[in-house]
This record gives C-alpha cells, sequence and structure tokens, in this order.
C-alpha cells in the first residue's frame, strides 16, 4: 500500500487535469451513499463533526475490476485559533474486486484539490466565458485552491480576498501575488460582491454574507461552506434571484444550508434546482442561458469527486 502525502497530491495533480477528470466522473457515474454525518459534541468548545465519504465504480459499467474509496474527515471549527486547518482526514483507496488496500492518501490536500476542481467544473458551465473578476469569501486552506481552479476555466484578471480577519485575507492575497496573479485584500464585502463576475465562498459562516441584492446582472456565485443544515452563505434573495444549481441533488437537499434553508423558507422549491453536476456533464440539462443570468452553485461535496481524485493521484504516483 502506497502512502501518499499532501505534497505527493500536489505533485500528482493539476487543476486543469482534475476539473477533466472530475467531468468524466460525472458522466461516467459511480456508486456513492449519502455521506454519514455525525457530531462529536465536546464539553469545551465547539462540537466537531466527522464524515464517512465511501464510493466504489460502478461495476456493472466499469470495464476492469475499479477501485473502492472512502474518505474519513473530522472538521473542527476551533482549529482556527491554534493555527491548524478545520478539515484533517485521510482516503482510503482499495482495489475493486479483492479489497486489498492499494493507497492511503493525505485527505486534507485531496479535499482541498477535489472541492476546488468541482467548483471550476460548475464554473465551466455557469459563469460567463468571459469573466475576469473573482471575489473569494473567506481565507482558509482552499482559498488559493478557488482561486487558481477557477483561473484554469475562466480568463481571471483580477481575485479580491475578503475575509473577516483582514490578515488572513492578505496571506492569501500574497501566496496569488507570488504566483503573479493580481490579488488584493478589500473590506467592503457588499461592494465587492457587486463587482465580480464570480464570487465564490468558502467559509464555515452560518449566517449569510452574500446578499442577493448586491449581485450585478451575470454573476455566478459558488457556496462551498455551508455543508449542514444550520450553516449558511448566502440569503433568500440570493436563492430566488438566480438560477440554482448543485452538485448532487440529494447531498444538498439534505446538507447543503443554502439549500435546505431556501427550500424551508419558500424561497426555493426542489423543482427549482435546475441540474446537478451529472446533469450538466450528459449534457442532459443546460447551463447558464444568457450573459445576464445570475447563477449559483451550491456543493456539499459528493464522494465521487474523492473516488475520481484519489484514483487520479494513484495512478499518477505509479508512473
Amino acid at each position: 500500500m502506497l502512502t501518499l502525502s499532501a505534497a505527493d497530491v500536489d505533485k500528482c495533480l493539476t487543476y486543469e487535469g482534475l476539473v477533466e477528470t472530475l467531468r468524466e466522473a460525472f458522466r461516467a457515474g459511480a456508486v456513492q451513499p449519502v455521506r454519514h454525518h455525525h457530531t462529536i459534541e465536546r464539553p469545551r468548545g465547539s462540537e466537531s463533526t466527522l464524515l464517512l465519504m465511501p464510493a466504489w465504480s460502478d461495476f456493472a459499467a466499469e470495464e476492469g475490476d475499479g477501485h473502492i474509496g472512502v474518505k474519513i474527515v473530522a472538521v473542527s471549527p476551533d482549529n482556527n485559533a491554534i493555527g491548524k486547518p478545520a478539515v484533517m482526514g485521510v482516503y482510503l483507496l482499495m482495489d475493486g474486486k479483492t479489497g486489498e488496500p492499494q493507497a492511503l492518501i493525505d485527505g486534507q490536500r485531496l479535499t482541498l484539490w477535489r472541492t476546488a476542481c468541482a467548483s471550476a467544473l460548475a464554473a465551466s458551465y455557469l459563469a460567463r466565458p468571459k469573466a475576469e473578476r473573482l471575489l473569494v469569501v473567506g481565507a482558509g486552506a482552499l482559498a488559493s485552491h478557488l482561486a487558481r481552479a477557477h483561473k484554469s476555466q475562466r480568463p481571471i484578471r483580477e481575485v479580491k480576498i475578503w475575509n473577516r480577519t483582514p490578515a488572513n485575507a492578505e496571506k492569501v492575497a500574497e501566496t496569488l501575488r507570488g504566483e503573479g496573479i493580481d490579488a488584493s485584500v478589500v473590506d467592503d464585502l457588499d461592494a465587492a460582491v457587486g463587482w465580480a463576475h464570480i464570487v465564490t465562498c468558502a467559509t464555515l459562516s452560518t449566517v449569510p454574507l452574500v446578499r442577493g441584492a448586491m449581485l450585478s446582472p451575470g454573476t455566478h456565485v459558488d457556496l462551498v461552506g455551508a455543508f449542514s443544515p444550520t450553516m449558511r452563505e448566502s440569503d433568500d434573495e440570493a436563492l430566488s434571484r438566480a438560477s440554482v444549481y448543485v452538485d448532487t441533488r440529494a447531498g444538498a437537499t439534505k446538507e447543503a444550508g443554502d439549500i435546505v434553508q431556501g427550500i424551508a423558507s419558500g424561497a426555493l422549491s426542489p423543482d427549482d434546482i435546475k441540474a446537478d453536476l451529472f446533469e450538466l456533464t450528459r449534457g442532459e440539462k443546460p447551463g447558464r442561458q444568457s450573459d445576464g443570468d445570475i447563477t449559483l452553485f451550491k456543493s456539499v461535496g459528493a464522494a465521487i469527486e474523492d473516488l475520481a481524485a484519489g484514483i487520479a493521484v494513484y495512478r499518477a504516483s505509479k508512473d
């Protein structure tokens, strides 16, 4: 069994390449039960969340033996206070026929890559082709990956970062500037939302940050945080003004706070969801219809993404 570190993952993947890998994975499909979601209560501090995300090849359609994989993730919000990422985890990839372990992969880094590239995959259908201005809301470990992934699909020329702690936003901007990207920090979130062609939001917020009233015609909103029903990054007006898309219907309508709360308030109905990534990648449903449309993509993460990324890392590591 291979043990692959975060650095190994970085060496094995490119943003353009992983977006295409995910595109093919959603077209082909896989078996992916809705993820297990467990709350870990603590006597002091915030509760943690344990996520178990299994998936395996659709062996009825798979040529060869395929793979089985499971990601084990803990989300601990209090980690931010001690300078550690909120998301920790590992990914176990196994032979689809024998169950033999093939690789144990750094789950935190794999999650960053696949999450950012799933957003970029959605943007390839939903963002305007000439989108040049990107707003990143949140300055966690995912922020720079989202900027790079979106840049792989659209001609992004300028990136602005907003975060509740401006110093953390400046660290992200500095990293991106070191890569030749025009990046800066903003303190007026509403104004930045109105400025952006793409708004990508990756936070642990429980209150709306992206206000629909501030969105300009043609904006694409990419909501990555709010992975539980009690969390939220956008308000009802954003949902009602936008054409709404999700990564998977089952996951989004059960777990995504923006979607769950929007349905509960009446701002959105399940039938209002235009398509998921399976339908978009297979051409079964259309993406953006005009330059003036506001589009909104909500992801909660899908095990098929981890499986596809894990297989890609495993194969590249053997080359």
